[in-house]
């Protein structure tokens, strides 16, 4: 079913955008990972202060470390992804040691970049909540009081929603969006 927004003039890359869990294991290929990693270097940020850090995995050891960090339930499917990314926020300004709280709101504005430039490019991108934030830190070498643990990413090609257990198969489907006037207010 068609995602169809309430306003004209929305970009058919939004609502086309969407999470799936089916993906085909093969390598995606290296020019392809570099566009989505440089289309996350232009999101905006506070001072432009580029808080994100990116860790990701393509293969051989880093790839089964990554695949760790991922929960049991989110493993199911997260397993057959050829790319994993963890994407962290830097707690504190560069220039002057401050706090920045702005962080993940800039890391979140680079992984919606990410996730547009991979659609534009025919891949998937799913980010999850669902890791072990230590266990994250820890196989990327990042410091918690460095950089906070976001999402771990799943990037790679489409793949058969029949291979998925029948769970997931089932609710492998655009979802819906909550109508503008819930979460929309004009002063």
């Amino acid at each position: 079913m068609p995602r169809i927004p309430q306003a004209d003039r929305v970009d058919p890359r939004f609502p086309e955008r969407w999470s799936p869990r089916a993906f085909d294991p093969r390598p995606v290929d290296a020019q392809d990972l570099a566009a989505l990693f440089e289309a996350a270097r232009w999101a905006p940020s506070a001072s432009n202060e580029q808080p994100w850090r990116f860790v990701y995995a393509d293969g051989g050891p880093g790839l089964d470390a990554l695949r760790q960090v991922v929960n049991d339930s989110n493993r199911r499917w997260a397993g057959k992804a050829p790319v994993l990314c963890v994407v962290f926020a830097r707690r504190t300004f560069e220039k002057s040691g401050k706090d920045n709280r702005w962080a993940p709101f800039d890391a979140g504005a680079a992984w919606q970049s990410l996730a547009l430039q991979a659609r534009s490019l025919g891949l998937v991108t799913h980010a999850m909540g669902g890791f072990s934030v230590q266990a994250a830190h820890d196989a990327c070498g990042i410091a918690p009081e460095e950089a906070e643990a976001i999402c771990v990413i799943a990037i790679g090609h489409p793949g058969r929603v029949e291979e998925l257990p029948e769970d997931l198969a089932n609710r492998e489907a655009p979802n819906g969006r909550r109508p503008v006037e819930e979460w929309l207010r004009r002063l």
